[in-house]
């Protein structure tokens, strides 16, 4: 039997779907299971987005252009100069989804044992694509206790080495909520002029920043236009995940040009996925603030009440729609997959991810999840009910 490649063998499991089937056993039983695990909203897509792909009146679906569809990437370089972001249509390139945008610019940025420093916990795909395109993550820690706050400029720096290409964050946060200052940024940016660094940015989740919180891109940044990338997505801002449709934004001619011969070789984006964000992008205003409310009080609710619970510790996110919880047990994959497998109340359970793979530091999240609110508040106070019960009756509660 031939043998699996080394990259094969180190990709891991993703920390978000591998107790998939523990959790289609628990349903096989006839339990309810609230997925707080994955960031699926159950917030409808746009109607008028659903009613595009009714009225779709093609009697062929074409490939596009590699680039994305012109009429598409227009409409997106408006809606990023409405929210005062100095952006042209020949700077973006749409992708399939936010992951494929990122994987195309490791694989344009960096070589084969590059370093990129990357703040954890993050996102767990980024260890997958970083493994897949051959680079190296160096993690710099960010404490709970804080609230995940970035760390520090000098902490950056000691990590520096020869090796080291890339700074690459997400803001708002996935996993932890946290939203970058400008002042943050800025130091970030210092770094990145000194060094010659490319800084990547993760911005999915900008529209959903609470407490009268800003969010500032990496594009706002003045004089390092050359070394910023942006990736985005419409999967999130309009509840359309499986449409696979993100972008990546760079003044840096290169870096386009480079990417382009990637989008070449796997041809063009989901054709019917741009039709529909082209649709999405015209949300109406009232839309997006119905949205937006709903998960700042999903948040409200939830944090609140998880941090009610004993032993339990949850800081307050200041966007996106995920938290990194504390909890008083032994270790959180133990304790996620037990809740699928051996606990129920009032024939329910609750599949969470397991923060462990959210860290690429060894031994860091044991107990902690990650928990997504995504789920109407009704569904939120019966999953924080169970959580309660089973922390009461978990055999490795540690306090």
């Amino acid at each position: 039997m031939p043998k699996i490649s080394k990259r094969g063998e180190l990709l891991p499991e993703s920390a978000i779907r591998k107790l998939v089937p523990y959790s289609e056993k628990a349903k096989e039983l006839g339990r309810k299971v609230y997925h707080l695990n994955i960031g699926q909203p159950d917030i409808k897509t746009p109607p008028h987005a659903i009613e595009r792909i009714r009225n779709f009146d093609f009697e062929l679906i074409p490939y596009g252009h590699s680039f994305g569809n012109d009429s598409y990437r227009k409409k997106l370089a408006q809606y990023y100069r409405d929210r005062n972001l100095d952006v042209d249509q020949g700077e973006i390139l749409i992708t399939t989804g936010g992951s494929e945008a990122i994987s195309f610019a490791f694989m344009v940025c960096f070589n084969p044992g590059d370093e990129v420093i990357v703040p954890e916990p993050f996102y767990a795909n980024y260890l997958s694509f970083a493994i897949a395109t051959d680079v190296v993550i160096r993690p710099i820690t960010a404490n709970i206790e804080n609230g995940f706050k970035l760390p520090s400029v000098d902490d950056f720096e000691q990590l520096i080495n020869p090796r080291t290409k890339g700074i690459f964050i997400c803001n708002p946060n996935n996993p932890t909520g946290y939203v970058y200052t400008k002042e943050e940024l800025e130091k970030l940016s210092k770094l990145v002029l000194k060094y010659d660094l490319y800084l990547i940015s993760d911005e999915v989740y900008s529209e959903f920043v609470y407490d009268g919180k800003t969010h500032h891109s990496v594009l706002e940044l003045e004089g390092i236009g050359e070394n910023v990338i942006m990736i985005d997505s419409v999967s999130k801002r309009f509840s359309a995940c499986g449409i696979r449709i993100g972008s990546l934004v760079s003044k840096n001619k290169l870096v386009i040009k480079s990417i382009l011969k990637l989008a070449m070789a796997r041809l063009c984006p989901p054709m019917l996925g741009q039709v529909v964000a082209e649709a999405a992008v015209d949300s109406p205003p009232e839309y997006m603030e119905e949205v937006y409310n709903e998960y700042l009080n999903r948040r409200n609710y939830i944090i609140n009440a998880l941090n009610d619970i004993p032993g339990v510790y949850s800081p307050m996110p200041m966007g996106a729609f995920y938290s990194i919880v504390r909890l008083p047990i032994d270790d959180s994959d133990k304790f996620c997959q037990w809740m699928l497998e051996d606990f129920e109340y009032q024939n329910e359970t609750v599949m969470m991810a397991p923060a462990s793979g959210f860290y690429s530091t060894k031994g860091i999240g044991k107990n902690e999840v990650r928990i997504a609110y995504v789920l109407n508040i009704e569904d939120l106070k019966h999953a924080v009910e169970c959580l309660k019960v089973a922390l009461q009756v978990y055999p490795g509660r540690t306090n």
